[in-house]
């Protein structure tokens, strides 16, 4: 059976969080040309959901390895994800596919809240 496979390696800290991390899943040395990551696996939808949730700093050489049951199409969303992170897409082969640069808290840190109006050519 084929494995969807998603590696998200945070690189850089960030401000204290309220609530607490995942922090004792499996994990796994990965490497990546010269690199090693040590990468903890998130294998459950639960796992997978909480992700990287109220981290408050992670080392440049760890990351989080997120195993879905099927190939497919993934999205991620940052909720309560204080940390920067570089997400590479990676097939069952350990391809990187593609990779996507994700910075947290974009609409606060612009002062932006719920109740905002967007402008734009799809809202008129």
């Amino acid at each position: 059976m084929k494995k969807s496979l998603v590696l998200a390696a945070a690189f850089a800290a960030a401000a204290a969080f309220a609530q607490e991390a995942q922090m004792n899943l499996p994990r796994v040395k990965l490497a990546a040309g010269m690199y090693v990551i040590d990468a903890q696996v998130a294998s459950t939808p639960e796992q997978r959901e909480t992700g990287l949730m109220f981290r408050q700093e992670m080392p440049q050489h760890e990351g989080m390895l997120f195993v879905f049951e099927y190939p497919s199409q993934q999205c991620f969303w940052m909720k309560n994800t204080l940390l920067p992170l570089s997400v590479a897409f990676v097939s069952d082969d350990g391809t990187i596919a593609n990779i996507e640069e994700m910075k947290p808290q974009w609409f606060s840190k612009k002062g932006i809240k719920a109740g905002a109006k967007l402008q734009g050519a799809p809202f008129k």
